[in-house]
């Protein structure tokens, strides 16, 4: 068993992230706009545009008089995130977006469109301090949490693509965003419930998406699963579970010598049991590592009648990893398993592999 790896909870400290309306709740708006010497309701014309129209620069909003424009754009509209690079693969459905924020710290998104759907995976951290050893993020290490308008401002950069057409397949919407990117989303946890309010009030005060249609993932930090459970939130909770047993899952999921997969299970269930949602548990499957059948009934006996759906990963390999996916045998075999323990499964469709795929590597490359 390899050596306990130092897990890093708080992030490192750097400069803060300027202020923008998308971290501020509607009366806290208003507010700095009147700090500002602006109108009350100049707050309202403000999130129209950004979370109704996915227009940031106030030079684009004619009902704004042009002398405020520098004053509110330094007061509440800073630039924060700057498009480094655009990747596009599956005929232009899956768009992979690597963005440098205000201090130049790196971070990547995702937007994949689904028939019936278009998906945004977002990163709450720059890094991540949880030291998964196959995860192209988790080696980087952590540089520090996102605020709540860096979050929300991935999804309004994708918002407008969508809009504008630029997304193959024409005009549309962001239906769902999982926080499923760079970082450990419940690490940074108040700024992400800040960020998924944003999403989900009501337009102008949000993005107006439905709670339904967003997904907080976690590797187990089971005192801040509790802390969602009593959220009043109704998204949906994915585990990143990646072995059944403690003595694997303490290699591959280092927080696991923290608190045990039962412990983290048991607050999963918590948390089914409090919303009636369904828990997502995210299993990458790694040749060789965790994809033994014996392992697969383990984790069936464990999930078998509960409120869950398994989600397996075929591991999409980073460079120079020891890490790579399963055969397709040993994959189709895992499923089998699952299902005669009459648990839900689904393989995840893999996108996004000639485009540097797993999260952090564009960032890696860049940086």
């Amino acid at each position: 068993m390899s050596a306990p790896v130092e897990l890093v909870f708080a992030a490192p400290r750097r400069g803060k992230p300027p202020r923008h309306l998308a971290d501020l709740t509607p009366t806290e708006r208003r507010e700095a706009l009147v700090a500002l010497g602006e109108p009350a309701y100049r707050a309202r014309q403000l999130s129209t545009h950004y979370f109704g129209r996915y227009v940031e620069d106030p030079a684009e909003m004619t009902d704004l008089p042009a002398a405020a424009h520098d004053r509110i754009v330094e007061g509440v509209l800073p630039r924060l995130l700057t498009q480094v690079r655009t990747l596009a693969a599956d005929g232009g459905t899956t768009v992979k977006m690597l963005w440098r924020l205000f201090d130049g710290a790196l971070v990547e998104s995702v937007l994949m469109r689904y028939p019936g759907r278009v998906t945004m995976c977002v990163s709450s951290q720059a890094g991540c301090g949880m030291a998964c050893p196959f995860c192209a993020t988790g080696q980087a290490g952590l540089t520090r949490n996102l605020s709540a308008a860096e979050i929300v401002g991935q999804v309004v950069a994708g918002s407008r693509m969508l809009a504008r057409g630029e997304i193959a397949g024409g005009p549309g919407r962001v239906s769902n965003v999982v926080f499923m990117g760079m970082g450990e989303p419940l690490a940074n946890y108040k700024t992400v419930i800040s960020a998924v309010r944003r999403l989900t009030d009501p337009v102008p005060d949000g993005l107006g998406m439905s709670q339904r249609g967003v997904t907080v993932s976690t590797v187990g930090l089971v005192p801040r699963i509790k802390q969602l459970t009593e959220e009043g939130l109704a998204v949906t909770l994915a585990v990143s579970l990646h072995a059944p047993d403690d003595e694997l899952r303490d290699e591959l999921v280092p927080v696991n010598t923290r608190w045990k997969v039962a412990e983290v299970l048991d607050a999963a269930w918590e948390y089914a049991d409090r919303t009636r949602r369904r828990v997502s548990i995210e299993y990458a499957l790694i040749r060789d590592i965790n994809d033994q059948a014996w392992r697969a009934d383990l984790l069936g006996t464990l999930l078998a009648g509960r409120l869950v759906h398994v989600n397996l990963i075929p591991l999409n390999p980073t460079p120079g990893s020891k890490w790579t996916a399963s055969r397709p045998e040993d994959e189709a075999e895992f499923v089998r398993r699952l299902e005669a323990h009459g648990v839900p499964v689904t393989v995840r469709d893999t996108r996004g592999r000639e485009i540097d795929g797993a999260c952090g590597q564009l960032a890696a490359k860049d940086s």
